[in-house]
């Protein structure tokens, strides 16, 4: 199978985490790729987070978050994605004490340019807590007619559980918002029930459902798709290696599964690759590789 022929989508795709060398060389043209080389390895989870950081902190002005839209775009057609939902970490924006409405006109102008449609899902991250959700939901919920498609919360799950922002989630529901939640990453499938008690309609990562099979049961029977993303959970150490993935079992479960790459840049990585890589390691036919493509529009929240 040609994988650049199945039109697809991308649901779990990070701006911050899709900066290649190129584009970090011309967010900063004094970097070195030693530079680059240096601040992007990392061994484990929190050395992950590190490297994202470092990577955000170099997207300095409203217009460096407009050149790496564009990048990423380019990327992106290239592979016949024909829809995206980009994942925008404004809790990171407001953390650099930066200009949120500034910075999401830029992503938001620069997408609109794209060949397909692209939209945007706000990201509060968790370890911040409630009180920082609160400008992200209310930026998120008046940007609705503006690009906005849903509300997420992302990081440390460990130092931020999902419960916490139940009442966030119902305001956001509220509002108009799309609901997205990162869970089941690095922590247990109690983090998953968590998220679906809050409301997500979509869960990111979720692999840890895996190990509970009334969990797995749950998830087919209500129909809530997992953003897999098997490249991301190897090189960040949350599986012990890529023959432990469990994306085999989960969409042999009948959970709904949508193939995604998280952060490209950093896992380097790309859709493509990511389809690549099922069927040479996991056995995945050409009609189950379409599945997933079909799913990838199906499960989009503006399809």
């Amino acid at each position: 199978m040609q994988f650049d022929d199945i039109p697809k989508a991308e649901l779990h795709l990070h701006l911050e985490g899709s900066l290649e060398p190129e584009t970090l060389l011309e967010l900063d043209p004094s970097l070195t790729r030693r530079d680059i080389a240096d601040n992007t390895g990392y061994q484990d989870f929190a050395g992950f987070l590190k490297a994202f950081v470092w990577e955000n902190k170099l997207l300095r002005t409203p217009e460096h978050y407009a050149i790496a839209t564009r990048r990423l775009v380019e990327t992106l057609a290239r592979q016949n994605v024909v829809y995206a939902e980009i994942t925008l970490s404004a809790g990171v924006v407001l953390w650099k004490q930066q200009d949120l409405e500034e910075v999401y006109a830029q992503v938001w102008a620069a997408s609109q340019a794209a060949p397909f449609p692209v939209y945007w899902i706000l990201d509060s991250v968790r370890q911040f807590g409630v009180a920082a959700a609160v400008p992200v939901l209310q930026f998120a919920a008046s940007h609705l007619d503006r690009g906005v498609v849903a509300f997420g919360i992302g990081g440390d799950e460990a130092r931020g559980p999902a419960s916490w922002f139940r009442d966030i989630y119902q305001r956001a529901r509220a509002a108009g918002l799309r609901l997205t939640c990162h869970a089941g990453e690095t922590c247990g499938p109690e983090s998953v029930r968590e998220a679906l008690a809050i409301g997500a309609e979509r869960i990111g990562h979720g692999i840890s459902a895996a190990s509970d099979s009334d969990l797995l049961r749950s998830l087919r029977e209500s129909d809530i798709p997992l953003e897999i993303c098997v490249s991301s959970n190897v090189r960040t150490g949350v599986v012990p290696s890529l023959k432990d993935h469990p994306v085999r079992r989960i969409f042999d479960a009948g959970v709904p599964v949508v193939l995604n790459t998280d952060d490209p840049a950093l896992f380097v990585t790309s859709l493509r690759q990511e389809y690549e890589l099922l069927a040479a390691n996991f056995g995945f036919s050409d009609d189950e590789l379409a599945q997933l493509a079909a799913n990838s529009l199906r499960y989009a929240f503006r399809w």
